[in-house]
């Protein structure tokens, strides 16, 4: 998969900025895999991509075999139910006007799936899967904590039961305390609901504890990809490493246990 933009016409200049070339990468059921790299990279767009606000240059975009390439917003939509974001910023992702419950189940009212009873049944149930108490529903955004207000972030992306989560850097808005705390509620939704994440991180302590396959990006390209274990704990470029020394105080033993694998294909990326 490539991404191109064009460019404001200069002389001497290049007619185009590559975003991205040469990307391919697969997303199995209750699996992580991370993009990594510094800023500019290309992340961001794979995310864009994979969510359908961008469309590739080149190559195709399938989920369990079906090609979403060049499917228009309304064609697009229904897929929704199976991608979802969790953004970087939770002070910023909610609507300060709506409260939690409303912000819960936004995406059950926008697709139709739930009213009434049935409606707050399923808010509450949220709430219990990402460890808050349901007496938060009544609240606003404002009276919640930032790590808070980033599990009722998880908690609205799950509401329509989907096959893949798309992680924009979910944690690095908050305290590194608060970071551990949700590292693990996503280990636990991951486990209990064999959804596939795609974690998007210039911050390779997180990726370590979360990942089971790393995908390095810089400058768009691929400079490394393989098992988390083996990216991590023997980096064969360059550029990985100087990642990897940028963690501060980073163990010398890294690469713990992590869940088991699936068969089933979530998404492609080519």
């Amino acid at each position: 998969m490539a991404k191109q933009y064009r460019l404001p016409a200069r002389k001497g200049q290049a007619e185009h900025f590559h975003a991205l070339q040469d990307l391919s990468f697969e997303v199995f059921a209750g699996q992580t895999l991370a993009i990594v790299g510094e800023s500019g990279s290309g992340k961001s767009t794979s995310l864009r991509i994979a969510l359908g606000l961008e469309q590739p240059s080149q190559g195709r975009v399938r989920l369990d075999g079906q090609d979403l390439t060049g499917l228009s917003w309304q064609q697009f939509r229904p897929l929704r139910q199976r991608v979802q974001l969790v953004q970087q910023n939770p002070f910023a992702s909610l609507n300060p006007r709506f409260t939690i419950f409303d912000s819960v189940v936004e995406p059950l009212v926008s697709f139709g799936l739930s009213k009434g009873q049935a409606l707050k049944q399923a808010a509450r149930q949220l709430m219990d899967q990402v460890q808050l108490p349901a007496r938060y529903l009544d609240c606003l955004p404002r009276e919640l904590s930032g790590g808070q207000r980033q599990r009722v972030a998880i908690a609205r992306a799950l509401a329509l039961k989907p096959d893949l989560l798309l992680l924009d850097e979910p944690v690095s808005a908050l305290d590194v305390s608060v970071q551990a705390q949700i590292l693990d509620l996503l280990r636990t939704l991951q486990a209990e609901l064999g959804v596939a994440y795609v974690l998007v991180s210039h911050d390779l302590a997180v990726v370590e504890s979360l990942a089971h396959q790393v995908l390095v990006l810089r400058q768009g390209q691929v400079v490394e990809r393989g098992a988390a274990s083996q990216v991590l704990n023997t980096p064969g470029h360059r550029y990985t490493q100087e990642l990897l020394d940028a963690i501060p105080g980073r163990a010398a033993s890294v690469g713990a246990a992590r869940p088991g694998s699936s068969a089933k294909t979530a998404s492609r990326y080519a």
